[in-house]
């Protein structure tokens, strides 16, 4: 067998490891708050979360260019696909300690600062720092004070509007809209991050020399993203979803749904109208910020918040770090 494909074919089973993670670490964007309610059993929720991920791989294709195409150059040849090796092996690597300590990191942040952090040191590879800037950092900034601000609006104008309702019967009402909004979530985190993983075999394809088209996904990359992250998806990521449905406040069931609305609107545009791969954890968790502000300042649990926002701000260069070191080891085996 050719070098170069097994090469290719390293990078790509290394992608599909890491579109796993993802789904078990991202497991609870999609269904924390569903679970944590009581609105969907953990397994249906899971289930729900998989089949929702899998369908939304296939709206996702601007972001997966975005991945491709927009981050990082590098020439092609074996070397560079140790680079891209590298990255995702930084990537998988964070994601692990992170879930480790159920801190909802962002997955997406992790890869973009694996590619980067292998890149720096390859030869003829370039960083696009300008996309970076704003393609990553700016939505990185931008979208948890979106998804915080519109939390804390949506949740108000809930509030106002059912203010006369009878509680138990708005509770059994939004445990039945949380279906609808979990499910968008869903579709949302896999617009996102299944696409991130096809952008990664795209651009394992290009460098390897078997498709001379960067921003072309064949349909089997669809697939085989897709159906590896809803596979992780089911698998769980119970250490995080206890953090997000329960550790930062104790959400209700119409604090779930507008959490969950808020976060799959912020997810949509994103991903089809500004085709930016933002993160799906950032999104979620500031929107459940915002939900539980409506309650009093102290319904938040800021010392764990605090906590998820250091595992934000390090995950970037945490997983550029540990891809320089992963790069270092493999280039004699890919050299």
């Amino acid at each position: 067998m050719d070098t170069t494909l097994i090469a290719v074919i390293a990078v790509i089973i290394a992608a599909m490891v890491f579109d796993y993670t993802n789904g078990f670490h991202d497991a609870a964007n999609a269904i924390a708050t569903s679970v944590s309610t009581r609105a969907l059993t953990p397994r249906r929720a899971l289930l729900l979360a998989a089949v929702g991920n899998f369908v939304g791989a296939h709206f996702g294709a601007g972001v997966a260019k975005t991945v491709g195409d927009g981050l990082v150059t590098l020439p092609t040849g074996v070397e560079s696909l140790g680079v891209v090796f590298a990255g995702v092996i930084g990537a998988i690597t964070w994601n692990l300690i992170t879930w480790y300590f159920g801190l909802p990191s962002s997955s997406s942040h992790a890869l973009f600062g694996g590619l980067v952090g292998a890149t720096l040191f390859a030869a003829g590879g370039v960083v696009q720092w300008m996309n970076i800037i704003e393609k990553v950092i700016i939505p990185m900034v931008v979208s948890p004070v979106v998804g915080l601000v519109l939390g804390y609006l949506v949740m108000l104008a809930i509030l106002w509007m059912f203010r006369k309702g009878n509680p138990g019967k708005l509770g059994r009402g939004f445990r039945w809209a949380q279906t609808a909004s979990a499910a968008a979530m869903a579709v949302g985190h896999g617009m996102q991050d299944a696409a991130k993983t096809m952008g990664i075999v795209v651009l394992a394809l290009y460098t390897g020399g078997y498709q001379s088209d960067k921003g072309h996904i064949p349909e089997w990359v669809f697939w085989t993203s897709a159906a590896a992250l809803a596979l992780g998806t089911y698998a769980g990521g119970w250490r995080i979803i206890r953090t997000l449905g329960r550790k930062i406040i104790d959400l209700g069931p119409a604090e779930g749904f507008a959490a969950e609305t808020v976060a799959s609107a912020v997810l949509y545009f994103n991903a089809l109208v500004l085709k930016a791969p933002i993160s799906t954890t950032h999104t979620i968790t500031s929107a459940i910020m915002g939900v539980g502000s409506t309650k009093r300042l102290s319904a938040v649990r800021w010392n764990v918040a605090g906590n998820i926002l250091i595992a934000w701000v390090t995950t970037f260069p945490a997983a550029a770090l540990i891809s320089c070191i992963a790069y270092f080891i493999v280039r004699p085996i890919f050299g």
